[in-house]
């Protein structure tokens, strides 16, 4: 598993690559970025830092559910050669957050090395392409096509064209679309502001997304189809 988290107020941030039986790898990120001068640590480094650190490690076969295994054995048997480049359900959960000071923050943790081919690390836990935060631009987490996101740097991309004065949508539409149009890649962003402005935004047929805001819950899954209810 992979994952990222990233401070926007002193940029300061920390990820962890192929680590295995680890029930929060972003709570061992965040220990990467609070707890020593680096920014990533991988497979058995991380695993030593984990040791290190006091994170218990968990059983693998508590970490698999027969939801998952069944799951994963459907997608394995499927041949879908018309979409190269669209990664589905791959377990991808990121977060953006700005708090009443105007600090934004975003962090994102995947399944990333356990698709398709051993020791792959995708663009979670690479600062700039998985998941970017800066208190002067906005915090932003990204999912989809990992080696399209690599390859774009998506997450700081689009923060550039917010710094270029383009809106978080704006910002959004163009380097999705830039990623789309120039590597076929798909994919999606949710991203915020100081401000507490926010932005949702993907390319590929769907992508569960929530955002809490002045005690309301906004939700989606599908394009243009966007609910709203009062947060408890």
């Amino acid at each position: 598993m992979d994952a990222s988290i990233m401070n926007g107020k002193d940029l300061s941030s920390g990820a962890v690559s192929a680590v295995r039986c680890i029930a929060n790898p972003v709570k061992l990120a965040r220990l990467v970025m609070e707890k020593t001068p680096h920014c990533l640590l991988t497979d058995r480094g991380a695993a030593e830092f984990a040791a290190a650190m006091g994170v218990p490690a968990v059983p693998g076969e508590q970490l698999v559910t027969e939801r998952n295994r069944k799951h994963l054995e459907k997608e394995q048997h499927k041949k879908d050669a018309k979409k190269p480049h669209q990664e589905k359900n791959l377990g991808t959960v990121g977060a953006v957050a700005v708090d009443s000071k105007g600090d934004v923050a975003c962090a994102t943790s995947t399944g990333g090395t356990m698709n398709k081919m051993v020791g792959r690390v995708g663009d979670t836990p690479c600062i700039g392409s998985g998941g970017y935060a800066d208190n002067d631009i906005g915090a932003i987490s990204a999912t989809g096509h990992g080696e399209s996101i690599l390859k774009v740097n998506l997450a700081r991309l689009t923060l550039f064209h917010v710094q270029q004065g383009k809106t978080l949508e704006e910002a959004a539409d163009i380097s999705l679309g830039y990623m789309k149009s120039k590597v076929k890649g798909l994919g999606g962003v949710i991203l915020v502001n100081k401000a507490g402005d926010w932005a949702v935004k993907w390319t590929s047929e769907s992508m569960p997304w929530a955002a809490a805001q002045d005690g309301k819950l906004h939700s989606g899954i599908d394009l243009h189809k966007t609910s709203i209810t009062d947060l408890p």
